[in-house]
């Protein structure tokens, strides 16, 4: 069961709001996750997200990959300068 760290889509139609969550890979993007670990709002400027590094950290030791976008996401907030 390979496990990704990813964005699940919610809000209405042109009002998108996302979840990041820990999902099995096979699971829909929108469908069952295991955990939710933090949420991006592009709508407003600056775009606002917000992470449980605790439990990214966790997942990532685990053995999770976050997609690309969760990956740009994470650098921009400083997340892989944290790790240590």
């Amino acid at each position: 069961m390979p496990v990704k760290i990813r964005l699940a889509r919610h809000g209405t139609k042109k009002k998108p709001f996302y979840r990041i969550v820990i999902a099995d890979s096979e699971s829909p993007r929108d469908g069952r996750f295991l955990e939710n670990v933090g949420t991006y709002n592009p709508l407003v400027d600056p775009a606002e997200v917000s992470l449980k590094q605790e439990r990214i950290k966790y997942w990532i030791d685990q053995g999770a990959i976050p997609t690309d976008t969760v990956k740009s996401l994470m650098k921009k907030e400083g997340f892989f300068a944290n790790l240590t």
